[in-house]
């Protein structure tokens, strides 16, 4: 009798067993608000290499929306250097973190981070400067939202030379000065692009002179107008200048040489990349040079790009290995309109 009680109780306790193994499913599946159905909550990881320009900051603006429709917690970091990058996802993979998200401070460190997210279990996206591996050749296994650079550079060439025809001025009389970071291949291709279009419309290519920041850590508006300067003191014959760069900032800073060197707004025509640090220029009266800027789209590289890891994380759903935004040219007349078309 002892026995078949023994053995009754076994058959009732494995049943117990199963029933609950049915019902609880995955551990780590989602549960709809955020959190995977343990109840903890889903952590993605986006890392920029500088928490203090703008754009990066309205990435993270947007990012942080993301969050917050889908519940997930967004962990913030600045990322300078290889280092930096390194101990950040060391860090991310600590507080239990599903993915990363980052603009890298170079673009060479692609192998280093892939490697270092396999490592830690981390999925991994880039957005706006795309990794690289150890030849230059881009890492495109890597989920990347990236800026069309080259077309974007185009627009910003096909703007001055709108410009300068409004004005009437004769290009034997002009200068263009171009703050370049060749080293960084989005930067480099926005730029060029912009001479492609220039040299098209019959500007002399000769009377295009590079500036170039030192590297991606000085790519900011005091070391663009140092840049700006040197051009500008080895060319003091001439009458009219436009300036471009692969940001608002490089454009800023030709501005900003040009000013305390007594040149007239009006003889300046500066176009920029991002209208984020731009936008301030534009709404300054009288005008000065900074003449317009090509607005990107902060909401996708941020928002979007938060969205479709949440989706990868908790359903599986891998993003496309190449998204590409294009921009719009936003001047004293738009920018208002435009900006909140963005939602900025």
């Amino acid at each position: 009798m002892l026995k078949r009680l023994w053995l009754l109780f076994g058959i009732v306790a494995m049943l117990f067993v199963i029933g609950c193994g049915s019902k609880g499913g995955d551990a780590t599946a989602p549960s709809g608000d955020g959190t995977a159905s343990s109840g903890e909550k889903v952590k993605i990881g986006f890392l920029v290499k500088s928490a203090t320009e703008p754009w990066f900051q309205t990435e993270w603006k947007f990012a942080d929306e993301a969050a917050a429709k889908y519940g997930f917690e967004l962990i913030k970091q600045e990322v300078k250097d290889a280092e930096k990058v390194s101990s950040a996802i060391d860090e991310l993979a600590v507080k239990g973190a599903k993915g990363v998200i980052i603009c890298t401070p170079d673009p060479k460190l692609g192998t280093l981070i892939v490697d270092k997210c396999k490592e830690k279990g981390l999925k991994l996206m880039s957005v706006d400067d795309r990794l690289e591996g150890p030849d230059g050749q881009p890492l495109t296994d890597v989920p990347h939202v990236g800026i069309s650079a080259r077309d974007i550079g185009k627009s910003v060439g096909q703007a001055l030379v709108d410009e300068m025809k409004k004005r009437g001025w004769n290009l034997s009389e002009v200068g263009a000065i171009a703050v370049s970071l060749d080293t960084l291949q989005t930067a480099r291709e926005r730029t060029e692009g912009a001479m492609e279009i220039l040299t098209a419309n019959g500007f002399d290519a000769t009377r295009i002179w590079k500036a170039p920041w030192k590297n991606a850590a000085s790519a900011d508006i005091p070391n663009a107008l140092d840049a700006a300067n040197i051009v500008l003191t080895q060319q003091p014959g001439v009458k009219y200048w436009i300036g471009f760069s692969s940001n608002d900032d490089g454009v800023l800073g030709i501005v900003r040489a040009t000013e305390q060197r007594g040149i007239k707004a009006e003889n300046v025509i500066g176009v920029g990349i991002n209208g984020t640090s731009g936008v301030d220029d534009l709404k300054k009266t009288p005008p000065t040079g900074f003449f317009a800027s090509i607005l990107l789209s902060p909401r996708k590289h941020g928002y979007e790009t938060a969205e479709l890891m949440y989706k990868w994380v908790t359903e599986g759903t891998e993003p496309a290995k190449e998204t590409w935004t294009s921009g719009t040219l936003i001047t004293r007349e738009n920018f208002e309109e435009e900006m909140k078309k963005e939602g900025l």
